[in-house]
């Protein structure tokens, strides 16, 4: 009787391997020892090309499809394709050693990559973390290629998403090597991961001049740039009476942010607020400190000496 790759002789009871058979077969034509190492190769090398031909036709598509639905970009498909695959290779080569016979080598180098393992996580421990927040980048997506991010005291411009690493072009053009494990660790902000995104620009006017038609006129410079979203409608909060200015916030929304539309977009509008507020003949005031009392001026006295 045979079942699987084994065939089980009934009376005996005696399962024979697939190299065997191949041997015994391969035995008619040579002799027998070369027949039996032939055998042995032959059935791993049929074994291994059975899951690579297997791995390729069905696992690595349907691990395709999972990653499609999860929405997956391709630059993070890629690596994943590649490790499903080594995985397959790395099984079809597990059984190929055992059904051709070479159980015995098996289980020596499992002890051995078993005992390698253990050396080589201890001494790339940080290559691991590191590996480890790569995948969870890919997976969760908290950023992509092309966002602008922003983490501790740096931001810039994702340029690419490797397993170990994340680069990022900062806005002074200097490309930034990134361990994934600082990025998984810390608070990302990620000013574009949405459609649209608030701005908040603050202004401080005089004591002595008008709030409202300081408002109106943030407000109508808001409505009037072509960037600046009228829904969510712009607002303005008075925020602060500080020592010498009323400070006053302006809140408006733009659509597709980026980087540069941010700069850009905040630029243009401060600068036609300041220009308005100079034609209505509102102030932009600067800190200033006013000393009082009075000031004592010593005058030296001439010493005089006189002659005994």
């Amino acid at each position: 009787m045979t079942q699987g790759f084994l065939q089980v002789t009934p009376d005996a009871g005696v399962v024979t391997e697939p190299s065997t058979l191949v041997a015994d077969f391969l035995a008619t034509f040579l002799p027998a020892n070369v027949a039996g190492l032939l055998g042995a190769v032959v059935t791993f090398l049929v074994v291994l090309f059975a899951f690579w031909f297997v791995g390729r036709a069905f696992v690595v598509p349907l691990v395709d499809r999972m990653l499609d639905r999860k929405g997956l970009q391709s630059h993070a498909r890629k690596p994943l394709r590649k490790l499903t695959t080594l995985v397959v290779v790395f099984v079809g080569i597990s059984v190929a050693f055992g059904l051709a016979g070479f159980g015995n080598f098996l289980q020596s180098l499992a002890t051995i990559a078993a005992a390698a393992t253990l050396a080589i996580g201890l001494a790339m421990q940080d290559v691991i973390k590191n590996f480890v927040a790569g995948v969870f980048i890919f997976t969760d997506r908290p950023f992509r290629i092309g966002d602008w991010i922003e983490w501790e005291d740096q931001s810039g411009i994702v340029e690419d998403i490797s397993f170990r690493v994340t680069r990022v072009r900062t806005f002074d053009n200097e490309l930034l090597t990134v361990p994934n494990a600082v990025l998984t660790d810390d608070v990302i902000k990620n000013p574009v991961a949405k459609e649209t995104l608030r701005l908040k620009v603050d202004f401080g006017i005089g004591y002595d001049d008008d709030i409202e038609r300081a408002t109106e006129i943030i407000v109508d410079e808001a409505e009037r740039h072509p960037d600046i979203l009228a829904a969510p409608a712009p607002s303005v909060r008075l925020t602060e009476l500080a020592d010498s200015s009323v400070g006053l916030q302006s809140r408006v929304w733009i659509e597709n942010p980026s980087r540069a539309d941010f700069v850009k977009t905040r630029a243009e509008y401060v600068k036609r607020v300041k220009e308005r507020f100079d034609d209505a003949g509102i102030s932009i005031p600067f800190p200033q400190r006013e000393l009082s009392g009075g000031i004592k001026t010593l005058v030296p006295t001439e010493a005089t000496t006189a002659d005994d």
